[in-house]
């Protein structure tokens, strides 16, 4: 494992670039949302942001509350609770920064796609930014196939949620928020595409 491997696990290139503009500073509260093991986490964790998380899978909280262990930042282990995006078991306007990292597509539907937005949105504090990624078309529309309202079979033989431009510009501005970075999307070969939605709360 390299150093840099070590300092910042497997972080989204997408977050790292958040970083790198410095605008995740240490002080800000921070909520992964649908955490999974933490591997978003690791550089948070290891520098002692004030970090929580939270995921429907209980196994995915005992590996990031280990993980928060390992790295020893004195963090309690009920900062990483069980719980669904839909209703986050915070108050309003509590974190400066929520992330969701390849979550928001395993949405059932438009129903509970936006409910999953108003969850994180709720708990945004005025001038809170969102950093989401999740799949889309955008720039693969002929080649996903509708299954049934925005759910898609992905050519790589996945089905996801997918959003587009225009759903995610109209959400923002919905939300009476701004959009902290041009939408960014990444097509893999293409088989599927991912796109960055990073908006901030007025």
């Amino acid at each position: 494992m390299t150093n840099l491997q070590g300092q910042f696990g497997n972080i989204d290139i997408y977050l790292f670039d958040q970083l790198l503009k410095g605008r995740i500073l240490p002080g800000m509260r921070i909520l992964d949302a649908g955490c999974g093991g933490g591997r978003n986490l690791v550089y948070l964790l290891r520098e002692r942001f004030d970090v929580f998380g939270v995921d429907q899978d209980p196994q995915c909280i005992a590996e990031v509350r280990q993980l928060a262990s390992q790295l020893g930042n004195g963090l309690p282990p009920t900062r990483f609770q069980v719980g669904r995006v839909e209703a986050i078991p915070h108050p309003d306007g509590f974190f400066d920064w929520v992330l969701s990292n390849a979550v928001l597509h395993f949405a059932e539907d438009e129903r509970q796609f936006l409910a999953m937005v108003a969850g994180m949105w709720r708990v945004l504090k005025s001038g809170g930014v969102l950093f989401a990624r999740l799949a889309s078309s955008i720039g693969m529309e002929k080649r996903v196939e509708r299954v049934k309202g925005r759910r898609y079979l992905l050519p790589d033989g996945t089905e996801r949620f997918l959003v587009d431009a225009a759903m995610l510009e109209k959400l923002t501005s919905e939300l009476n928020g701004e959009l902290v970075d041009p939408l960014k999307t990444t097509i893999v070969q293409n088989q599927r595409c991912m796109t960055t939605w990073v908006i901030r709360k007025f």
